[in-house]
């Protein structure tokens, strides 16, 4: 029998052996490849069930809050805002928003207000410790009260991307902060699982000190849109840089007292939250450093 002779004495035969054993193998493993990719896709479907079925029955049908799509849908079109948005102004005029910034700050002062309010009487009335404070899940007048400012502090972050956004408009390119985006973007998606899973108890601290900043800071926006002839009114805003600082240093200190005692409050959001803040020190930090002491250290 005559047979061919292969590279390195291969026959015929053993090399369409040797190729068949190699589709095999190429098969099974297109075949396991499908099977994880399944089992991934099996595993993110079980995933967002247990997300939308483990939620506060009370806050479920409110605006945005039964899944998560809409908000990562919100915050998928806003880093495209942040990406594409100096890149379509860079030939054009800033845009002229005195009127809507007046507005649009004194506005948010006047959220903020009462939002502060909310968080301030219903914590009272409800007894609220500032120690540790579990959820009331019930659906008592206090503890929907509770709930609702809760929900309407999350919706205020949403509001609060149209910062980003004027920020474009003006060509205030230099705003645009890894700190700025990082802040803006993700509060949205901390405060969607705050209103989703424990509308209430001690997370009413962050919202009690985060409006109460907000009113300050609105404010002090608000006047600067006013125009020049208020300047010499706002001389106090590197302090509103520390009064930012000094809100996450009592919300650090705040969760981080909760780690370490017996509270019925999830340390898992205790945890997060602590993480968070941390995070927001060491930027707002290394802002203030480089707003203010840096840059007197370089005129002197």
């Amino acid at each position: 029998m005559f047979k061919v002779q292969m590279h390195r004495g291969y026959t015929a035969p053993l090399m369409c052996q040797q190729l068949t054993n190699c589709l095999v193998i190429s098969v099974n493993c297109i075949r396991l490849t499908k099977c994880q990719m399944a089992s991934t896709w099996q595993s993110v479907q079980s995933m967002h069930q247990w997300i939308l079925e483990n939620g506060d029955k009370r806050t479920d049908p409110w605006l945005l809050v039964y899944s998560p799509m809409p908000v990562a849908i919100i915050f998928l079109l806003y880093l495209g805002v942040v990406w594409a948005g100096p890149k379509l102004m860079k030939r054009r005029e800033p845009v002229d928003l005195k009127a809507v910034l007046i507005v649009y700050n004194f506005a948010m002062v006047c959220l903020s207000v009462y939002m502060f309010h909310e968080f301030l009487v219903t914590s009272l009335l409800s007894n609220y410790s500032y120690l540790c404070q579990p959820v009331d899940y019930s659906t008592s007048p206090l503890a929907m009260r509770m709930a609702k400012v809760c929900w309407w502090f999350f919706f205020s972050k949403v509001i609060e991307l149209a910062d980003t956004v004027f920020f474009i408009l003006r060509k205030k390119n230099s705003q645009l902060t890894f700190l700025h985006v990082y802040h803006h973007g993700t509060m949205i998606f901390n405060w969607w699982a705050g209103v989703k899973y424990l509308a209430g108890g001690q997370s009413f601290f962050i919202g009690l000190l985060n409006t109460f900043v907000h009113i300050v800071m609105y404010s002090y926006y608000g006047l600067a849109a006013l125009g020049p002839h208020t300047q010499k009114y706002l001389w106090w805003k590197r302090y509103l840089t520390s009064l930012q600082l000094l809100q996450f240093v009592l919300l650090t200190t705040h969760t981080g007292y909760n780690l370490f005692t017996e509270c019925d409050f999830p340390d898992s959001m205790n945890a997060v939250v602590f993480a968070y803040c941390v995070s927001l020190i060491a930027l707002f930090s290394n802002f203030y450093y480089q707003s203010y002491l840096n840059r007197k250290s370089k005129k002197t």
